[in-house]
């Protein structure tokens, strides 16, 4: 998709409240951008001003709400954060459209709401194809790429949910927030012991905080995961044109998006680094968040002039 498609869904921004101090994610409060009768987005924005702002893109059937505290505080500290629901999610409203390519056409209108004319962005999961296909859209307004727990068009098992993934989402639980131990942490008890660490953070916040998305939202996900990850004739190659620094991290055994293919998007990218985090899952970050936090501020503080 061109950017001149993209500039179509611009909405114009009738009220923005800011929140652009250094306040933790806890007690930061959503602030909405009402835009045209089409789209209202719903965002969080905090965190140290100054240079390019990190745009997080959360998983599949995720809200902004999802995002560990740890990671984002910890961001928080040296660069302005963004958190936000794209098209269809949560408190955001429209619909969530069933492909990749339009997903991130929505989170540029969103983008470029804000006035923003240079960006740092962070997809995790299946956001991180959101976050491949607006860097290769938006090639200026894209500065670095961070992409964690995902994988490449046509990757290893990515036409629908993996088995274990199937298994995962399609299980019963005492309480609905242990389904995301499983899908973040591997069976080991040091990843469980930090995968219930991660639950006392993803439950600090007690105000303002986003609904679950709604039964809406994981079908059209899925089918859009499905054009994505249907076989195709050198299904890499659109990768060489990514020409962004690109940082990739996963687990060494993530049972959501397989770890391979964070290898395949590492060999194919022209300008990525990959770190692979031992004993973990899809939620690689979560269970090594102060690692992770390091990584990120180093890669994104890294001078963009060739050594």
């Amino acid at each position: 998709m061109h950017s001149s498609d993209i500039r179509k869904d611009l909405p114009e921004i009738n009220r923005i409240r800011r929140n652009r101090h250094a306040q933790p994610y806890a007690s930061n409060r959503p602030d909405p951008i009402c835009g045209s009768q089409r789209r209202r987005f719903a965002y969080r924005r905090f965190g140290k001003t100054g240079g390019a702002p990190l745009v997080f893109n959360i998983h599949f059937t995720g809200t902004m709400d999802h995002w560990d505290p740890a990671v984002t505080d910890g961001v928080a500290r040296n660069r302005e954060v963004i958190l936000f629901n794209n098209a269809g999610i949560s408190s955001t409203s429209g619909e969530v459209p069933e492909s990749i390519e339009e997903m991130a056409a929505n989170a540029a209108a969103f983008i470029k709401a804000l006035r923003l004319t240079q960006v740092d962005v962070l997809g995790f999961s299946m956001r991180g194809l959101i976050a491949q296909t607006l860097a290769l859209a938006e090639p200026q307004l894209v500065r670095r790429l961070i992409l964690v727990g995902t994988g490449p068009r046509s990757g290893e098992s990515m036409a629908s949910l993996t088995p274990e993934a199937q298994e995962i989402f399609g299980a019963s639980y005492a309480e609905p927030e242990h389904l995301w131990l499983r899908v973040h942490f591997s069976p080991s008890e040091a990843s469980h012991a930090a995968g219930r660490k991660f639950l006392q953070r993803f439950r600090l916040r007690t105000e303002d905080r986003d609904p679950e998305a709604n039964e809406k939202v994981a079908p059209a996900q899925l089918a859009a995961l499905a054009k994505w990850g249907a076989p195709r004739k050198n299904p890499y190659d659109y990768l060489h044109a990514l020409t962004q620094p690109t940082l990739v991290v996963n687990g060494d055994n993530d049972v959501i998006i397989y770890s391979i293919n964070s290898w395949i998007l590492q060999q194919n990218i022209p300008n990525a680094q990959l770190i692979i985090y031992p004993d973990a899952n899809h939620g690689s970050l979560y269970q090594y968040p102060e690692r992770f936090v390091a990584h990120v501020t180093q890669f994104l503080s890294e001078s963009d002039e060739p050594a």
